[in-house]
């Protein structure tokens, strides 16, 4: 197999949750280039007929499953319904999760003293708890094949601080410690298990700062590389990390961020202004 080879996906099976927009939809997409027929997940099968048809495009099949992950009992039955229709899964690509909200949907910006144990609960329940049952489900089927590879879409909050998302953040370092309990308990079961840890990517998730321009310029002044990053970007990555170009790679967190987890923010030396929380 030569070195181009290795990124193709060509007959693998692929669940995408999440997969409705965004980097999930980008995943998708991908994934679908790279040769696999997909199934793709979000909460209302409406919400997913945009990347049904993108998969279809790129001559992959396409199945949609509706579920919200936050209801308990509903991760199983996606992941089941998305093996009974692929006939197996070879590749889980998690990516569903919430930043934290107010009662009308808009994003909760405020210190942990702040908020309610509800606000916490909620973020915890989607992004960890939700991550824990669709692996758990996953497991049987990943077990039966012979190129199972979980990805899950951590961020790059869970590698440092991130106030103001206090329960985003300590979600997703959370799903990087699970990701490494299952990458060294189901090695031997022929199971990879990594993560990927994108910075600030523009989506409709992050509008509420990509489109504010103090907040948005005080976010990338602490991004060496000085801009938002595309859910075009972080896509390849997750065909690297399912794919056999990754073969041997397990437990690792791929961050993708253009420098913002580097200590110190990347260059100390970068001018910062002021933080726009600093009086909050």
């Amino acid at each position: 197999m030569n070195t181009f080879d290795q990124f193709r996906l060509d007959g693998a099976r692929a669940l995408v949750t999440g997969a409705s927009r965004g980097i999930g939809k980008a995943v998708a997409e991908a994934l679908a280039e790279a040769g696999a027929d997909i199934a793709v997940s979000a909460r209302t099968s409406a919400a997913l007929e945009q990347t049904v048809r993108a998969v279809e495009d790129r001559g992959g099949k396409a199945i949609a499953v509706a579920g919200d992950l936050a209801v308990a009992g509903t991760a199983a039955d996606v992941v089941d319904h998305a093996a009974a229709a692929l006939g197996g899964l070879d590749i889980v690509v998690h990516n569903a999760g919430t930043l934290p909200t107010t009662d009308d949907g808009a994003p909760l910006l405020l210190p942990l003293q702040a908020t309610r144990q509800e606000d916490w609960d909620s973020v915890l329940g989607t992004n960890l708890n939700a991550t824990a049952a669709i692996c758990r489900a996953a497991h049987p089927h990943l077990a039966e094949s012979d190129r199972a590879s979980l990805v899950l879409m951590s961020s790059v909050a869970g590698l440092v601080g991130t106030p103001m998302l206090d329960a985003y953040a300590a979600s997703k370092a959370a799903q990087l410690s699970l990701m490494r309990s299952l990458a060294v308990g189901w090695a031997r079961q022929g199971i990879r298990v990594n993560a990927l840890c994108p910075g600030w990517t523009r989506t409709d998730m992050t509008a509420f700062a990509s489109g504010t321009g103090p907040l948005s310029d005080w976010l990338m002044s602490h991004v060496p590389m000085g801009r938002w990053a595309e859910a075009s970007e972080i896509a390849p990555a997750a065909v690297f990390l399912a794919s056999p170009a990754s073969s041997f790679v397990t437990g690792h967190a791929l961050v993708i961020d253009g420098g913002l987890a580097v200590p110190d923010g990347g260059l100390a030396g970068i001018p910062k202004p002021a933080s726009p929380f600093a009086a909050v």
